[in-house]
């Protein structure tokens, strides 16, 4: 993509922690603080309803309880998951990626669907997210962008929908990372924030690929990366951070 259509601030699972994480109630804080792109989870249900959620199990976040693949989403829009944020975001529900696209188009928000498999599904995963995102930005100006660290969920998006940009999602080890991205038609490498450094930087601009950091929370982190040039700052600081912080 020479002409990278993306902010330089996204919001982590929509507000950081100011919100219940990849809810409605988030996409719309992050919105009302400025910023103009948020990240969020993306999974299946059972019956293959893409939705939003971060975890393997429903304990954390929602009011049920076990592994989220296990459950049809006529059981899982029933579920509260807003009341482990505090009682003011009580009865708020897990989304549907079509709910949080309509809300995105209405509101000219752009958005980065980290594809977040649950075990053993991670192709379908990526073809169901995919060709869902497809359909549902097939009108709009900019595409998501479509991240993971499952090599298999990048690829099986990849060739359902060729057109949709994505990225390499990694934490641990940077070790490959720039020919890996590559090798799986790439647009961007997404690094856990210290990974980063400027031979990395230099590598993947090399190669053509945009340099995006998580999850960064604080003034030295930033500093240190927009002095390197990196492309996107993936942050939960909506409070401190945004679109007019350089």
């Amino acid at each position: 993509m020479n002409n990278w259509p993306y902010p330089l601030w996204i919001a982590h699972r929509g507000a950081g922690l100011l919100a219940p994480e990849n809810t409605l109630a988030a996409l719309r804080l992050g919105a009302a603080k400025g910023w103009r792109m948020a990240e969020c989870d993306v999974k299946l249900s059972s019956d293959g309803v893409p939705f939003l959620l971060h975890d393997v199990t429903l304990d954390r976040t929602t009011s049920g309880r076990g592994p989220a693949a296990s459950m049809p989403w006529s059981e899982l829009s029933q579920l509260d998951a807003g009341s482990w944020h505090g009682p003011a975001r009580a009865g708020e529900r897990l989304p549907t990626l079509a709910e949080v696209a309509a809300w995105c188009l209405e509101s000219g928000h752009l958005l980065n669907i980290e594809l977040k498999p649950n075990p053993g599904q991670e192709r379908r995963t990526g073809e169901g997210v995919a060709a869902q995102a497809a359909q549902l930005w097939e009108q709009a100006p900019t595409p998501p962008l479509l991240t993971s660290f499952q090599v298999a969920s990048l690829e099986a998006a990849g060739e359902t929908a060729p057109h949709l940009p994505r990225g390499l999602l990694k934490d641990g080890s940077a070790q490959g990372a720039v020919i890996q991205a590559c090798a799986l038609g790439c647009v961007a490498l997404v690094c856990h924030h210290p990974l980063w450094n400027a031979q990395l930087v230099a590598q993947a601009r090399g190669a053509g690929l945009r340099c995006l950091a998580y999850t960064v929370n604080e003034e030295s982190d930033v500093s240190r990366l927009l002095a390197l040039g990196v492309d996107g700052l993936i942050s939960d600081r909506i409070d401190r951070f945004g679109p007019t912080s350089r």
